[in-house]
């Protein structure tokens, strides 16, 4: 399995062809192509498998010169884009570049997102080398000259593409696959609650016992209440992974022989900023009255009753620290109208159904500014006596030091 998915935005002025490079991309009449200004209104995705590139998720945004209030509001979405992705193309076309295009590349750089140049119609219009000395002046990215009618500037762009995008999107290309070898037993032990789908697993569960069989393990996977029967087979798993929520349960049957993780650390490590997660962690013993603490919850769900993020974290923390703590929880990706100095403690979900780049960009600036931040499964696992043990797994990965969790670390 790839856990890797490429989002690659198209940006620039209205009518330079976003559409239609998008359909060049794909061989498909996947966007809608027309000279009428203002043609794309929200940010259009779709997931495609590019040869020589492999799965990307194109993302087709509103023109960065649209007028009035309506236009105003489509430049906003379409500038909230690069937050979320790996790699961006600026298209220009007619030899047109100006202060549209420089606030474009400034975003990129600000936020570290690679990018291309194209001008595009060269069909009707040559890029001019007064346009390329224009561009150079603020930025070595590399510039193309196309035009999307013809099919052989397709692999021209691919290319080019090519060179501009990351060599894996995510600190590893896998949840486990360097954790465990080959025909090594690994143990999934799940909870079936009220979050779960009728008569399916959670995404997290899902994927990382896709990744386990993608990595030529055996597979086994249990629910908690057969646990005991399982550990009476004798056979010795080389990783058990658990639902962060029933550490408890867990931790009081398996041997500690039995490396064990979660789910939500699995994608911690591979989506989050993992250090930053394991510096800030214990950071929820010091804590005091009346501290604000952010929860934040990537994704929209029905809350339940017993609801992670909304209930039992807040509950545990409170109970853990003896304080009496105020929490704000934010769900999405919502804008955040806090000063950010004023929590505490930043708890941040697992982010199974949002990209690295849109994660890494929502803890960027509490990490910048000095607040702790961690994670579900780390926080559940340091306020139930655990996080020592279900870390323990990557030491090979990081240095940490337990008894001055502040110090950095080596990855």
């Amino acid at each position: 399995m790839s856990v890797n998915n490429l989002h690659i935005g198209i940006f620039g002025r209205t009518n330079t062809g976003k559409s239609s490079l998008i359909n060049m991309l794909t061989g498909q009449d996947i966007s809608i192509v027309s000279s009428r200004h203002g043609t794309t209104t929200d940010p259009v995705n779709k997931t495609v498998e590019i040869l020589d590139i492999g799965p990307a998720t194109l993302i087709d945004t509103a023109g960065i010169d649209d007028l009035g209030e309506i236009g105003h509001k489509k430049i906003i979405k379409s500038l909230e884009v690069i937050k979320s992705v790996d790699s961006a193309i600026l298209l220009i076309a007619g030899n047109q570049f100006g202060d549209y295009e420089v606030r474009l590349i400034d975003q990129f750089k600000e936020l570290d997102v690679p990018y291309l140049i194209v001008h595009n119609k060269n069909d009707i219009s040559k890029i001019a080398a007064i346009t390329k000395n224009a561009i150079k002046w603020h930025t070595n990215a590399d510039i193309i000259d196309i035009s999307t009618y013809e099919p052989t500037d397709k692999d021209l762009l691919i290319g080019a593409l090519k060179k501009i995008l990351p060599q894996t999107v995510y600190q590893n290309n896998t949840l486990i696959g360097d954790l465990v070898k080959p025909k090594d037993f690994v143990l999934v032990i799940i909870k079936i609650d009220s979050s779960a789908p009728e008569g399916r697993l959670i995404y997290p569960q899902n994927q990382t016992i896709r990744d386990a069989i993608d990595n030529h393990c055996v597979v086994i996977v249990v629910k908690v209440e057969e646990l005991d029967d399982f550990l009476k087979t004798g056979i010795t798993p080389a990783l058990a992974i658990t639902d962060s929520q029933i550490f408890d349960s867990v931790v009081k049957k398996l041997p500690e022989s039995i490396p064990l993780t979660s789910f939500s650390i699995l994608f911690a490590r591979l989506k989050g900023d993992f250090t930053a997660y394991m510096r800030g962690t214990p950071c929820i013993s010091n804590l005091k009255d009346d501290d604000k603490v952010l929860i934040l919850e990537s994704c929209t769900h029905q809350t339940a009753c017993d609801d992670i993020g909304r209930v039992k974290l807040p509950n545990l923390i409170q109970d853990f620290t003896g304080k009496k703590l105020n929490f704000t929880i934010v769900s999405g990706l919502s804008t955040l109208h806090d000063n950010l100095n004023d929590f505490a403690l930043v708890v941040q979900c697992g982010g199974c159904m949002v990209t690295r780049k849109q994660l890494l960009n929502r803890l960027q600036p509490f990490i910048k500014a000095g607040v702790p931040v961690t994670n579900y499964g780390m926080a559940l696992a340091y306020v139930n006596g655990v996080f020592d043990r279900v870390v323990s797994v990557f030491r090979r990965f990081y240095t940490y030091d337990k008894n001055n969790p502040t110090l950095p670390f080596i990855e």
